[in-house]
Formats: C-alpha cells, sequence, structure tokens
C-alpha cells in the first residue's frame, strides 16, 4: 500500500472490502439489517475508548466504523440503491451547504448561532417539525436530551437554573406520592420517567451530556464492585454470603483509591 498518498490508501481499502464481499462465505451473506448490531457495537467501542482516552484503542475502533461505512455501501451498490461515492458526495454538499458562514456570506458570532441557523437549514429541506431526525434507536436519555435541546432553540425552554432544579424536587414529589399511595405500576412508571426527563433537562444546564455521565458512574461501579469480588478471591470467601457491611468497607476503600487515582 502507498503510504503517502491517503487516497490511495482508502482506495485499497475499499478494494479489499469489495474483495471480502465477493470471496469470503461470511461477508457475502451479510445484509443492511444483519450488519446492524455490529455497526452499534463498534459505535460503542468508539465511545468507550474516547472515555478512556485511549488513543491506540480509538485508531482502530475508527478503522472498524469505516469498514462498517464502507461495507453497507457496497451492499447498497449490489442493490442498485447507491454507491460509496454518492454517500461521500451526498455528505460534502450537506456541509458546505449547512456552513455558510464558512463556505458563503453569512456571520455567525459563536457557535449558538451556528447550532440555531443548523436547526433552521434543516427544517428548510423538508423537515416538519423542531424535533425530527433524532433516531428512534438512540438511548433513551440520549434521546431525552437532544429533544430537549432542540426544542430550546425555539425558546421552549426556561430561562435560568433554578425553576429547571424545582421541576425536579416536584417530580420526585409526585412520584413518591404516588408509590405511597399504591398507584397502579403503569402510574408510578410515568411518574418516574418524569423524574428521569426533568433530570436529563438539568443536565442541559449544567452543559453536561447524561449519556456520557451514566456511562462513567456504570464504569465506577463496575471496577468497584469488581474489587469486592476480587476481595472475596483472594480471601477464599463466598461473595453471597458477605454481609453487606464488609462489601461496603471494600466498596469504601475502592472509591478512595479512585478518588486519589
Amino acid at each position: 500500500m502507498n503510504k503517502e498518498n491517503p487516497l490511495t490508501e482508502f482506495n485499497d481499502f475499499v478494494d479489499i472490502v469489495k474483495r471480502l464481499r465477493k470471496d469470503c462465505p461470511w461477508d457475502r451473506i451479510q445484509t443492511h439489517l444483519s450488519l446492524r448490531r455490529c455497526l452499534l457495537e463498534e459505535t460503542y467501542e468508539v465511545l468507550e475508548a474516547i472515555d478512556e482516552n485511549n488513543m491506540p484503542e480509538l485508531k482502530k475502533e475508527l478503522g472498524d466504523i469505516l469498514l462498517q461505512v464502507i461495507f453497507h455501501s457496497n451492499i447498497a451498490e449490489e442493490n442498485n440503491d447507491f454507491t460509496l461515492k454518492d454517500v461521500i458526495e451526498f455528505e460534502t454538499n450537506k456541509l458546505i451547504e449547512r456552513h455558510p458562514h464558512v463556505f458563503g456570506d453569512v456571520k455567525v458570532k459563536d457557535s449558538e448561532e451556528v447550532k440555531r441557523n443548523w436547526e433552521q437549514l434543516k427544517k428548510k429541506e423538508g423537515r416538519k417539525s423542531v424535533i425530527d431526525g433524532i433516531p428512534e434507536e438512540l438511548p433513551a436519555l440520549l434521546k431525552a436530551f437532544r429533544i430537549q435541546e432542540k426544542a430550546s432553540k425555539v425558546g421552549f425552554d426556561w430561562k435560568d437554573e433554578k425553576p429547571v432544579f424545582d421541576k425536579i424536587t416536584e417530580e420526585i414529589n409526585e412520584l413518591r406520592d404516588n408509590v405511597n399511595a399504591g398507584k397502579p405500576i403503569k402510574e408510578i412508571e410515568d411518574e418516574f420517567g418524569d423524574v428521569l426527563f426533568s433530570i436529563v433537562n438539568y443536565s442541559r444546564y449544567l452543559k453536561i451530556n447524561p449519556e456520557d455521565a451514566l456511562r462513567k458512574t456504570i464504569r465506577k461501579f463496575r471496577e468497584r464492585f469488581q474489587k469486592i469480588e476480587k476481595y472475596a478471591e483472594d480471601n477464599n470467601k463466598v461473595l453471597e454470603e458477605m454481609t453487606l457491611e464488609e462489601m461496603d468497607l471494600i466498596w469504601n476503600k475502592a472509591k478512595v483509591e479512585t478518588e486519589i487515582d
């Protein structure tokens, strides 16, 4: 491969993927639907590499995402739907059209104005609602964040932080009242959803992505819980027979170690 010319290397990679599609029994039988899981998993592996600031791993995972893009484009070309060239041309034109402040004469003062203009340009492209275009497959926390973010662009939002935080307290109280009153699980579920939605809304005011925050907390929980498992293994203890107090001691020690790190 030509290491000096990235375009040549890219074309070589495309040719390799096409050959796999032709000559490999597994690759040959794949479809857009069968590859959905692969694309989703590769996306999350990219996010994990970013979360861990692991650049060697990020390099590898971005390559896997690129493979998926080319693979899907090859399948589409076989079905006479579109080609990889079509994909690149469409995205190129979209970037130019949605960045008139870069490729045109439009003046903007900051990134917020860029985002507002972006949403208006998307509406001109045929979207009927401000909140259209959010994938159904998105994790619920991220989807809530994106919907609230889009609605805020047209002024459907509180002007300051206090009422946003107060809304969390209001929703928690309503949840507690429904639980205490023994309401049906469906009503309790609705109130629980409202609590989560209000917390997501507050995350926007803190400029925190709730999906990222929860993913980091899950990773932190996993690492600390595995310290408990390791302690049980090293000390010939049965995890299920340990008391909560014993587990808490190891948990708190792992928490201190994590904070020091």
